[in-house]
């Protein structure tokens, strides 16, 4: 499948609450479950989630990329510094291994019709790019490992799966019960 990637802007906003929809992506979400306690995170579920997420936006920062397909949004990745979000601070489990500084991958969200087909190892490579043009070096994700996760929809697999990420030349660099995917942008 041929995709087209771009950063999400303010411009590009309509893009991202029509691939979103009125339910946030993932039961309003709005991709700011990283980013807040989870106390504010659960109080402002949907709406407020997403005044948050669009306050963001429109303020200048860049979250993540899109992906379009004949000039429709189709995907989305969540990608900044990890210093961006709050929850990975906050985690015992997905603690850094080290003390280089690197960016997250920390979201992803298919439009249905296209799950299944590539489109997160391409939003991967996308991001990588991304990563680079603002001058990071390092890259990193925090994916699921299929097998245990074999009943869950692939729309709850919201941090994506692991042959995604190694598939995108990612590999595991904490050797931890949940892995923590590195690569150099």
């Amino acid at each position: 499948m041929k995709l087209e990637f771009h950063p999400l802007t303010p411009q590009r906003w309509d893009d991202v609450e029509l691939l979103f929809g009125p339910r946030g992506a993932c039961a309003g979400c709005w991709c700011m479950f990283w980013k807040l306690p989870h106390a504010q995170f659960a109080r402002q579920k949907g709406a407020g989630n997403r005044r948050a997420f669009r306050n963001l936006v429109k303020a200048g920062m860049v979250p993540g990329i899109l992906a379009y397909a004949d000039g429709k949004p189709v995907g989305w990745c969540a990608v900044e510094p990890r210093t961006e979000y709050l929850a990975l601070a906050r985690s015992r489990v997905l603690a850094p291994p080290d003390d280089q500084p690197v960016w997250s991958v920390t979201c992803f969200y298919v439009a249905r019709g296209h799950r299944r087909k590539g489109v997160t190892v391409q939003l991967l490579r996308a991001a990588l790019k991304h990563v680079r043009k603002l001058g990071g070096r390092l890259v990193e994700g925090y994916p699921v490992v299929p097998k245990a996760y074999h009943t869950s929809s692939t729309a709850f697999a919201w941090t994506g799966f692991a042959p995604a990420f190694e598939a995108a030349g990612f590999k595991d660099c904490a050797n931890r019960s949940r892995p923590i995917m590195r690569r150099r942008a």
